[in-house]
C-alpha cells in the first residue's frame, strides 16, 4: 500500500510513453490546471463508461482551462485501440511497472465483489498551472464521476 497524496502537495513528476508512443511528461503541462484520472484497465466496462463521460465533456473542461490525462497499466498498442474504439479525444498514457501508480497512492488494496484484493484504486487529481495538486480524489465511482467532478469545479 503506497500513501495517499493530499491537497497542497506538489504532484509527482513523470514521463510515460502515450497512446502512440510518445514521450509525455507532466512538466509539459505547467503553465496548465490538470486533471489527471488513473483507472484499472482499457476496455473494460467501467472504464469505457468514465473515459466516454471524460471525452464528452472534454469541451467544458477544456473551455475552463483544463487538460485530461488518463493513465493506466496499459500498453500503448491496447490505449491506442482502446482511444480510436471510443473516439477519445485526451492523452492516455502506459505506465506498466506501476511507478506513477505508486507515486501517486492510487496502487493498493480495495473491494472488488465482495473480496479484499490488491490493484489499481481508481482515482483523480486536480492540478493546478504550478503542478500542485488542488483535489485528490481517491476511490471513486467510473459513473457519475465526471459530472460530480464538474460539480466540484463549478462547472455546471
Amino acid at each position: 500500500m503506497t500513501d495517499r497524496l493530499d491537497a497542497g502537495a506538489v504532484a509527482p513528476g513523470f514521463t510515460l510513453p502515450d497512446q502512440h508512443g510518445a514521450p509525455v511528461s507532466l512538466k509539459d503541462f505547467l503553465g496548465r490546471k490538470v486533471i489527471i484520472y488513473f483507472y484499472p484497465e482499457a476496455m473494460t466496462e467501467g472504464c469505457t463508461k468514465q473515459a466516454c463521460d471524460f471525452r464528452d465533456n472534454l469541451n467544458s473542461l477544456k473551455s475552463a482551462g483544463y487538460a485530461v490525462i488518463g493513465i493506466s497499466r496499459d500498453a500503448p498498442d491496447k490505449l491506442a485501440k482502446f482511444a480510436a474504439q471510443e473516439r477519445l479525444n485526451f492523452t492516455l498514457l502506459s505506465d506498466p511497472d506501476r511507478a506513477v501508480h505508486e507515486a501517486y497512492g492510487v496502487w493498493g488494496e480495495k473491494q472488488l465483489y465482495g473480496k479484499t484484493v490488491v490493484g489499481v484504486i481508481r482515482s483523480t487529481f486536480v492540478l493546478d498551472e504550478k503542478g500542485v495538486i488542488t483535489m485528490p480524489l481517491y476511490a471513486v465511482k467510473a459513473t457519475g464521476h465526471v459530472a460530480m467532478l464538474r460539480k466540484r469545479l463549478g462547472l455546471l
